[in-house]
């Protein structure tokens, strides 16, 4: 029996769940909560782009993120780590 590698750009054993806005559940079919292995934020965004498909378009210029309850505006090399929570959050524009 082979041992199945884990994706490119991922840490083996490396699992959090991911909250999504209700503003994204029509591209991710109603799916608000999901389990994600990818080692940072950028990374996340693509898994989830790959998963979801129309989903991609939104997440890069339109979202902060918080892990464990820090907020991140500019969040796409911050290291995610193990067991956390991460919830993505529309960021406000104004002037």
């Amino acid at each position: 029996m082979t041992r199945q590698q884990p994706p490119v750009g991922t840490t083996e054993g490396v699992s959090y769940r991911v909250v999504l806005p209700g503003v994204l559940h029509k591209y991710t079919g109603g799916e608000i909560e999901l389990d994600m292995d990818a080692d940072n934020v950028l990374q996340l965004f693509k898994s989830l782009g790959e998963r979801f498909p129309n989903l991609a378009p939104h997440l890069v210029d339109g979202y902060a993120v918080a892990i464990d309850g820090v907020m991140y505006q500019d969040a796409l090399f911050q290291r995610i780590p193990d067991g956390s929570e991460v919830h993505l959050i529309p960021k406000i524009a104004g002037g």
